[in-house]
């Protein structure tokens, strides 16, 4: 449970402070990815889902 916790709190850390430190960068990347079609918005959010699934299993694996 413990690790659950860590982890959420890290990703909320890493995705506010890009707000904290560049708002203006983050308007212009919600703009951008208006402009992508609803298949490409899904497979990206697919890939990342893959991605941070890759990346616990790897955590487990190394004992983290």
């Amino acid at each position: 449970m413990s690790t659950i916790v860590l982890a959420i709190g890290s990703v909320l850390v890493v995705e506010r402070l890009v707000y904290a430190l560049a708002p203006s960068a983050i308007e212009r990347l919600f703009e951008a990815y208006r402009s992508l079609s609803i298949d490409q918005r899904r497979a990206m959010g697919l890939a990342s889902i893959a991605i941070g699934v890759l990346l616990c299993w790897l955590a487990r694996l190394m004992g983290v």
